[in-house]
């Protein structure tokens, strides 16, 4: 039995089919681009590292002015304590391996700092101050 509606009146809306499609199109592209929008944990521990080197690098700072030399490499983390509130931090980035994500420092005489050694999380050069992540990824912040 044939209808009798004109041609364009007859088809005015989409068939079960199509909507299931969109949808899982839709699913599919939310899926995939979620996670790299709302990484807001991993910017949140990149955020922090970054705020730790900042604080670190002034307290080494603070420790030259007052005593005239970089604290050193030895007890250089209870030579700092008294300019850092709290305890000693720890690399928290997401670019670094899990076994560098953490607070031990080890001694580096490289000027400027360019090769990571070991899992340590922090580097630092007691004659020229500097100190940086322990890994090729973070030496430039």
């Amino acid at each position: 039995m044939k209808s009798r509606l004109p041609l364009n009146l007859r088809r005015s809306a989409f068939s079960l089919v199509e909507l299931v499609v969109v949808v899982l199109i839709i699913g599919i592209l939310a899926a995939v681009a979620a996670p790299r929008m709302f990484n807001t944990a991993g910017d949140a521990r990149d955020s922090a590292t970054r705020a730790s080197l900042g604080v670190i690098r002034d307290s080494i700072e603070l420790y030259r002015s007052q005593n005239g030399v970089y604290p050193p490499t030895a007890t250089f983390a209870t030579a700092i304590k008294p300019f850092i509130n709290g305890s000693f931090p720890r690399v928290q980035t997401t670019l670094v391996p899990s076994g560098n994500q953490n607070n031990t420092i080890v001694a580096n005489t490289g000027n400027p700092i360019s090769t990571p050694t070991g899992t340590a999380g922090w580097a630092y050069n007691e004659s020229t101050g500097e100190f940086v992540i322990n890994h090729s990824a973070c030496l430039t912040w």
